[in-house]
């Protein structure tokens, strides 16, 4: 059970590009790297309006001279300093992620980056190659496969429990883009622009959480074709869209379906997943994050806690609750930003031994979410063909 001892040398030197007033998620950052005194917040360029980022930044309780106009100036102003920033978190729109990535990892710095992680794999494979001359680490923020149930659902995986995967059916649906963009705020505007988004909205936007939480779980299955079908119901965000189903089929024969929706009108928001062996199935939700649905065939339903002592080590050991009080999305964050410091630190002291077994979202977890949304266009721009996985 994580209780916020200490389990890095000392605390990494934090800085944010993004993630100010009037960002979505820059707080959930901050809850993840400050939650076990892993992280210590002392630099940012926080907003495109250098005044109000100041000022944000000051607030937050960083001194005002490291509170930087752009992130270049950030990465001048820390790069030669004695207590330099170690790692900077990316919270800016996915167009601006390659170039800020880049140029950190070229200034010696570790990153935290958004998802999806680039526009192509190309770009990825900059990144990685880059990262590996520097000996540095890139962490990507999958949000909720830091919780305690989805580590318990692969351990069952990998212990056979469910026996030859068969199925795999995983959603996330919202209704918060079920009206026109006549009143959209910049972050609806931003995502549906084909110039600041990429070449995806919601398959991109949230499809690749559903995709990486499956590799968490099933990481023995690789998908060899996929179809996908989108639409905008919305036309002005048309190329992009609202409303997207993936089918695929895995090297092992299972078959699989990825719905994604920001016109799910009514819904405010969910995630789900199942996975289905020969002998058993699990089902979570992010609505209920503290219970995982175990189904035996021929035996009762199994209704499992998180934090129990019934579950696996592997999900005991990412639990911070306990048994009593809910998990959720802040806990998640915590873990992958815990994970990714110990990644660092490792990296650091040159433990290569600690970083091959060690699990975090990195350099190729955010490769893998961009291959998977490129094969995704591929299918979409070919009208909803099966396609080879590449």
């Amino acid at each position: 059970m994580i209780n916020g001892e200490r389990t890095i040398q000392r605390p990494m030197r934090w800085g944010m590009v993004g993630g100010g007033r009037t960002g979505q998620v820059g707080y959930k950052h901050r809850t993840g790297a400050l939650r076990d005194g892993t992280y210590q917040l002392v630099a940012g360029a926080f907003d495109l309006d250098a005044e109000r980022g100041r000022d944000f930044g000051t607030n937050l309780g960083v001194a005002e001279d490291r509170c930087y106009a752009t992130y270049q100036d950030l990465i001048a102003g820390e790069k030669d300093r004695e207590d330099g920033v170690d790692v900077v978190s990316v919270a800016t729109p996915n167009f601006t992620h390659f170039e800020i990535t880049k140029a950190l990892l070229e200034a010696g710095i570790h990153v935290i980056c958004e998802k999806p992680l680039f526009f192509t794999v190309e770009e990825c494979e900059v990144v990685a190659k880059l990262a590996a001359e520097k000996n540095l680490i890139v962490g990507v923020t999958y949000g909720f496969t830091g919780h305690p149930l989805v580590h318990q659902m692969a351990a069952m995986v990998a212990k056979g429990m469910l026996g030859d995967i068969r199925i795999v059916d995983m959603q996330y649906t919202h209704g918060f883009n079920a009206g026109d963009d006549t009143d959209a705020g910049e972050a609806v505007k931003w995502r549906t622009n084909p110039a600041t988004a990429g070449n995806t909205f919601v398959l991109g936007d949230i499809g690749t959480h559903l995709y990486y939480l499956s590799e968490v779980v099933l990481p023995h299955l690789k998908v060899e074709k996929l179809l996908c079908d989108r639409t905008a119901f919305i036309p002005s965000r048309a190329p992009l869209e609202d409303h997207a189903t993936v089918l695929m089929h895995y090297d092992n024969g299972a078959r699989g379906r990825l719905w994604v929706s920001s016109v799910d009108a009514g819904n405010m928001g969910s995630q789900k997943y199942r996975f289905v062996g020969s002998k058993a199935s699990v089902t979570w939700s992010d609505s209920r994050p503290d219970q995982l649905i175990y189904q035996v065939q021929g035996e009762p339903e199994q209704i499992m806690h998180h934090g129990m002592p019934y579950l696996e080590d592997e999900s005991l050991a990412a639990d911070r609750m306990g048994a009593l009080h809910t998990e959720g999305l802040g806990d998640s964050w915590s873990n992958i930003y815990l994970w990714i410091a110990q990644a660092i630190d490792a990296k650091m002291r040159g433990d290569e031994e600690f970083l091959k077994t060690h699990h975090y979202p990195g350099i190729e977890a955010g490769t893998e979410g961009v291959r998977w949304l490129e094969n995704c266009v591929r299918s979409a721009d070919a009208g909803a063909a099966w396609i080879d996985f590449e």
